[in-house]
C-alpha cells in the first residue's frame, strides 16, 4: 500500500496464523489533519456510548462475537485476555463504566468511534515513524515499550505489530513512538479481526467516510491481509 511516498507492506507472522486461523487485519493509509476533533465527531462519539450505556445490559457487548475472537486469540498466542484487553474491550469498559471516551484529536477519535462500533481493535500509526515493513506477530520475552498513557507494557506472548525497529503497536495498546499527534499527515490504521474477514471491508470503508468527513482524510489506499 502507499501512501504519497510512503511504501509500507503488512504481513502476519505464519506462527499467528497457526494459532489463530482466522485471524485477519484490514489495513487503511491515508493522509490526513489531525486536528482538534470538529463538534460533530464530538457528538457522534456522545451518541455511540449513549447507545451502548442505555442498553438494557450494557455488559453484554462485551459478549460480542468480535471480542470473544479477540479473548480467544490472546488465549490461542499465550496471553491472558482478562489482564491485557483488547482496545475494543477497554473502549467499551470504559464507556459501560460510565467514564465515556478520550478526545484526543480528529483522527484518534475516529479510530476509536470506528472500534466502538466494530467491537474490533484497531492499531494507528504516524508513518513517519514508522519504519520499513510492518509484521503482526507475538511478542517476544524481554519485549517492552512505553505504551501511550501508560507505563512500559509486557510485550510477551501479546499480538503486536513491528517494524524494522521493532516493536510498536499492539492490539491492546499502542506505543509512543509511532502515535499521532498534531503535527502527523500520514497514518496507517490497522484493524485486527481474529474472527474471520467478512467484515473489514465495511469497517475500513466506515472509517475512511469519517476521516475524509472529520479529518481531511485523502488518498487512501486499503488492503486485508
Amino acid at each position: 500500500m502507499t501512501v504519497g511516498d510512503a511504501l509500507t507492506m503488512v504481513s502476519i507472522d505464519e506462527a499467528v496464523r497457526e494459532k489463530c486461523a482466522r485471524v485477519a487485519l484490514g489495513c487503511v493509509t491515508s493522509l490526513v489533519e489531525a486536528h482538534a476533533s470538529p463538534n460533530a465527531l464530538t457528538a457522534e462519539l456522545a451518541t455511540s456510548a449513549e447507545k451502548i450505556a442505555g442498553l438494557p445490559e450494557p455488559k453484554a457487548v462485551l459478549e460480542s462475537a468480535p471480542i470473544m475472537a479477540t479473548r480467544r486469540g490472546y488465549k490461542a498466542l499465550g496471553k491472558d485476555p482478562a489482564r491485557y484487553r483488547g482496545s475494543a474491550e477497554a473502549l467499551l469498559r470504559r464507556v459501560i463504566s460510565g467514564r465515556g471516551l478520550p478526545q484526543i484529536n480528529a483522527v484518534v477519535d475516529v479510530i476509536n468511534l470506528v472500534s466502538l462500533e466494530s467491537r474490533l481493535p484497531i492499531g494507528l500509526y504516524d508513518l513517519a515513524h514508522v519504519k520499513g515493513d510492518v509484521v503482526f506477530r507475538a511478542g517476544r520475552p524481554g519485549e517492552t515499550y512505553k505504551g501511550i498513557g501508560k507505563y512500559d507494557l509486557n510485550l510477551e506472548s501479546l499480538p503486536l505489530f513491528a517494524d524494522a525497529e521493532g516493536p510498536h503497536g499492539s492490539a491492546t495498546s499502542d506505543s509512543e513512538r509511532t502515535m499521532v499527534t498534531a503535527e502527523t499527515t500520514r497514518v496507517l490504521a490497522i484493524i485486527v479481526s481474529f474472527g474471520g474477514r467478512e467484515t473489514l471491508q465495511t469497517w475500513m470503508q466506515r472509517m475512511i467516510a469519517l476521516l475524509e468527513q472529520y479529518a481531511d482524510g485523502r488518498d487512501f489506499a486499503v488492503s486485508v491481509v
